[in-house]
């Protein structure tokens, strides 16, 4: 991939980082509850999914979920049910003051909110079928694949890592100014409301769109 080719998917990179999806609610929800410095390892997360998601691409496997219906349709599904259960946990946490919140350092639940971001964004035909459409229109097909795929999963990596903490930053901020705890409520009920909306918006995609 020459400069040029790969100054064009950078850009690219940051309209597909900065578009509003189920990782800026994860990012969001994550500073929301835990706040910055913790809530950020759900990005950590995110991205993990995106290379994970690049991997399958790059191995021939994405194809194959393209392909076929019925393992489109068993990862959809999947991906459906993780959204909407991660909405009804946010509707339902209680709303914490974010100083009690970043006080936790349980390695446990450092593992589950990272776990919880690969999730997201690893179980998501969506973005296998993105990956499947734009990808290959940077690829230079004479050319070692290999390496191109790692500058392509490093460049998508590095958008996210900086978007996904601008989102995190933003909801954390949001979280620190409120003094009322029916306040934080009411702001998880509304980032459980986009987990579930973005849960529906998945169920709706199909492979051809």
């Amino acid at each position: 991939m020459d400069f040029a080719t790969w100054l064009a998917f950078f850009a690219a990179s940051w309209a597909i980082s900065i578009s509003p999806g189920a990782g800026a609610v994860a990012a969001m929800s994550a500073g929301l509850s835990h706040g910055f410095r913790r809530g950020y390892l759900t990005t950590i997360g995110l991205v993990l999914g995106i290379w994970t998601q690049i991997l399958v691409v790059g191995v021939g496997l994405g194809a194959l979920v393209a392909a076929s219906s019925l393992a489109f349709t068993l990862i959809k599904w999947a991906g459906v049910a993780y959204l909407v259960w991660l909405g009804i946990q946010q509707w339902r946490a209680p709303a914490r003051p974010i100083v009690q919140a970043s006080t936790e350092v349980l390695p446990r639940r450092a593992r589950d909110l990272i776990a919880r971001g690969w999730i997201i964004n690893a179980l998501n035909p969506k973005g296998t079928v993105f990956l499947l459409a734009v990808v290959p229109q940077f690829l230079e097909l004479a050319q070692p694949l290999a390496p191109q795929y790692l500058v392509i999963g490093l460049t998508l990596g590095f958008t996210d890592l900086v978007v996904m903490a601008g989102y995190t930053a933003l909801a954390a901020r949001v979280l620190g100014s409120l003094k009322s705890s029916s306040h934080v409520r009411a702001l998880n009920r509304v980032f459980g409301s986009l987990f579930v909306v973005a849960g529906g918006l998945l169920a709706l995609f199909k492979r051809g769109v």
